[in-house]
């Protein structure tokens, strides 16, 4: 592959390696439709900015709880 090309999606293992999860975890958040995939003949992939607005998605939780806990708090 090029360096120019740019990748728009990947298979299941590389996306549980981008995201530091098992392959498992990640068939479960696609089969529980947290985790957007599309299947092409046999394989699933998914889109590289689903993957990244899954981990986006799950900062901006994590913040939106801080910030209640500590509203909450006061």
């Amino acid at each position: 592959m090029h360096r120019d090309e740019t990748i728009l999606a990947v298979g299941m293992s590389d996306a549980a390696r981008m995201l530091g999860l098992s392959q498992r975890t990640i068939a479960s958040l696609v089969s529980k439709q947290q985790l957007t995939s599309r299947k092409v003949g046999r394989r699933r992939i998914i889109p590289v900015v689903a993957l990244e607005r899954f981990v986006k998605h799950d900062r901006l939780s994590r913040q939106a709880r801080a910030k209640k806990k500590e509203k909450n708090a006061r």
